[in-house]
């Protein structure tokens, strides 16, 4: 993030101001940021909730957050709004992000420094259910989340298989939601 542009609110004063409109709309801002190197000057909202942020959601979140803004005294300075989801490439960090990619395919390093692949199931109570390949077939693995240093969601260009997702109590098409 570069410096705030004059005129323009501060990413605590964007989150103030967009906070309770996001929530009753079913997400939360994870970050805003606010990049004045750019012309002009970019308001950035990332935002995540337990549905997916669909192209419509994302529409309907623009077209409040902007209304909602353009409502805020900016002077003269113009502004480009952007809202988004944090992408696969966010790393899992909290347990309620570990809940929103329940089915997804997770790569986890864990803090003894090894790697587990699989599919992730059920999160709660600072556990994660975690589907891998053991001994030639499939076992669910519980992976206390302390003991995960980081995970990411990998990206996959086939449907996952059947037996993994019977195991985590999803089907076909909950996965690909």
């Amino acid at each position: 993030m570069t410096e705030r542009s004059a005129g323009l609110p501060s990413p605590e004063r964007v989150i103030e101001l967009l906070s309770g409109e996001f929530v009753r709309a079913g997400y939360e801002i994870e970050d805003v940021s606010i990049d004045t190197g750019t012309r002009p000057p970019r308001i950035r909202v990332i935002a995540d909730g337990e549905r997916p942020l669909d192209l419509e959601a994302v529409a309907a979140l623009s077209r409040m957050a902007s209304e909602v803004l353009d409502a805020v005294d900016t002077g003269d300075t113009t502004y480009d709004l952007e809202v988004s989801s944090p992408g696969v490439d966010r790393p899992l960090t909290a347990e309620k992000h570990f809940r929103r990619a329940h089915g997804r395919k997770v790569e986890l390093e864990l803090a003894d420094g090894t790697c587990v692949t699989g599919r992730l199931g059920a999160t709660a109570d600072g556990v994660a259910d975690l589907v891998v390949r053991a001994d030639g077939g499939l076992t669910v693995r519980r992976m206390p989340l302390p003991e995960i240093r980081k995970a990411v969601v990998q990206v996959e260009f086939s449907p996952p298989n059947a037996k993994e997702l019977e195991l985590i109590g999803v089907t076909g098409t909950e996965a690909e939601a």
